[in-house]
């Protein structure tokens, strides 16, 4: 069944009562930091985001006697919006809490528009995006396509990862293997696994170690199930697909931090089917192509929009089979979803 879409007064008044609701827990929150730094806070020292929670995060404390720890801390006003990742300075409190006073400058930052087109950040200081996808729910070239330009848009290095590979069987396997097979001709790294099995955790915890990655993809292709299997013991919550839709459900609701015993982080992001790229401008999509690269500056015209003007270098290519027609669509449908002002 389509969604119904919402009217320009139902929007307006959706709008009004969330900003009115963060207006309160604004006010909530300087009440508490004003409590706080009223009473006896210890010294400023350097912290780890490993969670968020609304006007609050989780900051594992990284010097000092307690060093590992984890503290709920609250945030000054004047503060920019924090993510997982973050490193920042914070004091603490004494009942486990404490204030965040200033945020440390980022080495990297993976961001998305939320639904009202307003940047915001998922996750900060990584260097290494793991684009999880599945046999089940089929996966979409688009949208791995569309995490490819955010990541070479972020300067952050991508892994493919193919969760549930037991799933793999005739009826999917020659659509998956022609999908695979794309990226690896491109030369992406691309990993094969099963969270259910265990088969294939090996080498993706060698993939992971001495990297702060993080898990992105739709709901419902086992990042949870990864986690668990990498990590026994966290018991992070697994959900099943719908059997109305086949789509994943939502068991990750915020993006948490975990870190590898031998080394490395990771950091397990929401599950989300869509990934707008409304902060990229036309040329950062094509940069975002990597196969493109050798062919940009080399059509006949030079605005072109690589559609159906004469000596356009991308079509050639596309008719030569040096541009394979799944990337061409997915960059249509990507250009076509910017900002009229981009195009």
């Amino acid at each position: 069944m389509a969604k119904r879409q919402l009217n320009r007064r139902q929007s307006w008044r959706i709008e009004k009562i969330q900003s009115e609701r963060a207006s309160r827990a604004a006010r909530r929150e300087s009440r508490a930091v004003e409590a706080l730094e009223g009473g006896d806070l210890g010294p400023e020292q350097t912290g780890l985001v490993i969670a968020h929670f609304g006007v609050q995060v989780e900051v594992e404390a990284l010097e000092g006697e307690t060093a590992g720890q984890v503290f709920r801390c609250h945030l000054r006003a004047n503060l920019p919006a924090l993510v997982t990742g973050d490193q920042v300075v914070w004091r603490p409190g004494n009942q486990g809490d404490g204030v965040i006073v200033a945020q440390l400058p980022r080495s990297s930052e993976l961001c998305r528009p939320d639904m009202r087109g307003q940047l915001k950040p998922v996750a900060a200081n990584v260097d290494q995006i793991v684009i999880v996808f599945a046999p089940l729910p089929e996966p979409h070239a688009n949208l791995i396509d569309r995490y490819l330009v955010a990541a070479e848009h972020a300067g952050i290095r991508p892994l493919l990862l193919l969760n549930k590979a037991d799933l793999i069987d005739a009826q999917n396997r020659e659509s998956l293997q022609a999908l695979l097979g794309v990226y690896r001709k491109l030369g992406y790294p691309l990993l094969e696994v099963s969270a259910h099995q265990g088969d294939g955790l090996e080498r993706l915890k060698q993939a992971l170690d001495d990297h702060v990655s993080v898990f992105v993809g739709q709901s419902g292709v086992g990042k949870s199930s990864l986690v668990n299997g990498l990590l026994p013991g966290v018991d992070t919550r697994v959900g099943a697909l719908s059997e109305l839709t086949g789509k994943g459900t939502h068991t990750t609701t915020t993006a948490r931090l975990f870190h590898f015993p031998g080394g490395g982080q990771l950091i397990d992001s929401p599950g989300i089917r869509e990934f707008g790229l409304g902060h990229v401008s036309r040329a950062d999509i094509e940069a975002g192509f990597i196969e493109f690269g050798e062919l940009l500056g080399h059509c006949r015209f030079r605005d072109c929009k690589h559609d159906r003007e004469p000596g356009c270098a991308l079509l050639q290519a596309l008719e030569d089979g040096r541009v394979q027609p799944q990337r061409m669509a997915s960059y249509r449908h990507i250009v076509a979803s910017l900002p009229e002002d981009d195009y």
